[in-house]
């Protein structure tokens, strides 16, 4: 069984900002699959995707995003699943709007939500990271990730939350390295 989770943080006052990315490719796998999120053994949110290649859960932790690896940690266990078969998707300031990439592991760079998924599983946890770019420097980056995205950048966000989706399904049915193959590098414009 796979697991893809969206980072991000609870609760209406986050809605559509740029550090809930992942809650909002998150939303766009359980409107392809038809599914709803329902609660879980864990502080999260958990849609149950009945596949023909398998099943795999769509889950968004409840936690704040600084505490996101308690949810992962308590689903990883609950539902046995292999930390390989695990993707998580975040935003990435470093990454310009409507870039991604994938790895297998590495550390966090920086990001407190994935530090906090890295301490509760290891660092060998497949990732995702969708470009929201760093805005104007001398914006406190605090600020910048939890402000929404400009009206301007909405289509771009719509065209790489969809292609952040599709990466997410093909880690279900190819694996990491399909992605990082397949998704790394081009913008949210490219078809590759």
């Amino acid at each position: 069984m796979k697991l893809i989770v969206g980072l991000g943080n609870p609760g209406s006052r986050y809605a559509g900002t740029r550090h809930n990315i992942g809650f909002a490719v998150a939303d766009e796998l359980a409107r392809r699959g038809e599914m709803q999120f329902e609660s879980a053994p864990a502080e999260a949110l958990v849609a149950k995707w009945r596949r023909t290649d398998g099943p795999a859960l769509v889950a968004k932790p409840m936690t704040f995003m600084n505490e996101s690896g308690r949810a992962v940690g308590d689903l990883v266990r609950y539902f046995k699943i292999a930390v390989e078969d695990v993707l998580i998707v975040l935003d990435e300031t470093q990454l310009p709007l409507g870039k991604l990439r994938a790895r297998a592991r590495g550390s966090a760079g920086g990001h407190n939500g994935l530090k906090s998924v890295i301490a509760q599983v290891g660092e060998d946890i497949c990732r995702l990271r969708v470009g929201v770019g760093r805005g104007d420097a001398r914006r406190d980056l605090a600020d910048h990730v939890l402000a929404r995205f400009d009206a301007d950048e909405r289509a771009e966000v719509e065209r790489m939350t969809t292609r952040a989706a599709d990466a997410a399904e093909a880690f279900i049915t190819s694996g990491i390295a399909a992605v990082m193959n397949g998704y790394n590098g081009g913008d949210s414009a490219t078809t590759e």
